[in-house]
């Protein structure tokens, strides 16, 4: 195949209508640190490093539906988040802001929508 470019993921990048109020609410849920933070993108990095989240602003921003219908704007990504107390860890994300999505597809994984509507799965 010839030789491959180095690659590395350095972050996972969520539109808002505002990247440091976002930002913001993922620094409470998972205590990570700002790297960059200017008003229109913010980047959190964990602290035992890999790739970290990023937040920018868009203008045109739509609110994504969980679960989409036809028509609605469906989420385009959503994040995975591994816990090891699914009550606590709900908890805790809604004291920081998020809300618990009303339509739960499995036993074992709380969906929760974030401020601006982008859902994350909290799971043990």
């Amino acid at each position: 195949m010839g030789d491959t470019p180095r690659l590395k993921l350095t972050a996972t990048v969520l539109d808002a209508p505002d990247a440091r109020e976002l930002a913001g609410f993922y620094e409470r849920l998972l205590g990570w640190a700002r790297e960059d933070d200017e008003p229109e993108w913010v980047t959190l990095v964990p602290p035992a490093g890999g790739a970290g989240l990023a937040f920018q602003n868009e203008p045109n921003y739509v609110r994504p539906i969980w679960p989409a219908g036809p028509g609605d704007p469906p989420m385009m990504v959503h994040l995975d988040i591994k816990v090891d107390d699914l009550d606590a860890a709900s908890a805790h994300a809604v004291a920081a802001g998020a809300t618990v999505a009303e339509f739960q597809p499995q036993d074992d994984v709380l969906v929760h929508l974030d401020p601006v509507g982008h859902p994350f799965c909290l799971y043990l």
